[in-house]
């Protein structure tokens, strides 16, 4: 999953990068609205983490635009903790949730799965696919109850899939959605992965769709 972090205080933003990476997220980062706004017009995103008081351009204005252009990924916003008046602006400009600063980690990763897992109109952290079974809370993926060990490559393209489950997803999808935009993107590497996961999951569970991509398959 990618995230895009639009945050202009250095400290904050690197505390929020490392702990989204730690918790197996490609991020992808601005400092300043205008930056944002192009990142998150231009690049795939599974949610976005927005402050509001962003210097060049304000968070709303940045939230505002996207909207505006029919853009419907989700938005977390981050506002002071006394600045009631910016959640219920932040809210009516179209985002999806808030939290107030100061906030604990583990909040913002929840409010963030929860945001993922809703755009994809799932409502439990358990994700489900026959005897497969992947909680998004632990990161643990277990098999007719016994924990398969995974890579952190390997979780990130298995927990795209069961996000998606039935749906077909092309290489390129994949490989926006799993590396952030500095990274030396190959879409054969996606190959590579899904090679290695078909030998640690049921055979079928994988499926290639020829000439469109891969699709999420409960194994009979």
């Amino acid at each position: 999953m990618r995230v895009l972090l639009v945050e202009d205080d250095p400290t904050l933003r690197a505390q929020l990068r490392a702990g989204l990476q730690e918790a197996g997220y490609a991020v992808d980062e601005a400092d300043n609205g205008r930056d944002g706004h192009h990142l998150g017009s231009t690049e795939s995103f599974d949610a976005v983490i927005l402050d509001l008081g962003l210097p060049v351009l304000d968070g709303i204005s940045v939230l505002m635009r996207w909207r505006g252009a029919g853009l419907t990924l989700p938005v977390l916003i981050l506002t002071a903790r006394d600045s009631w008046h910016e959640k219920v602006a932040g809210i009516d400009a179209g985002a999806d949730d808030y939290l107030a600063k100061p906030f604990h980690m583990e909040e913002l990763l929840a409010r963030v799965r929860a945001l993922i897992r809703r755009a994809q109109g799932l409502a439990s952290p358990l994700l489900q696919c026959g005897a497969l079974a992947l909680d998004t809370r632990s990161g643990r993926v277990t098999l007719n109850g016994q924990l398969v060990n995974l890579t952190s490559h390997e979780y990130r393209l298995l927990s795209y899939l069961m996000h998606r489950p039935g749906t077909v997803v092309s290489r390129t999808e994949l490989t926006e959605h799993l590396y952030a935009q500095d990274f030396d993107r190959d879409s054969n590497t996606i190959e590579v992965f899904v090679g290695r996961l078909r030998r640690k999951l049921p055979p079928e569970t994988i499926e290639t769709v020829r000439g469109l991509g891969y699709r999420l398959a409960a194994p009979p």
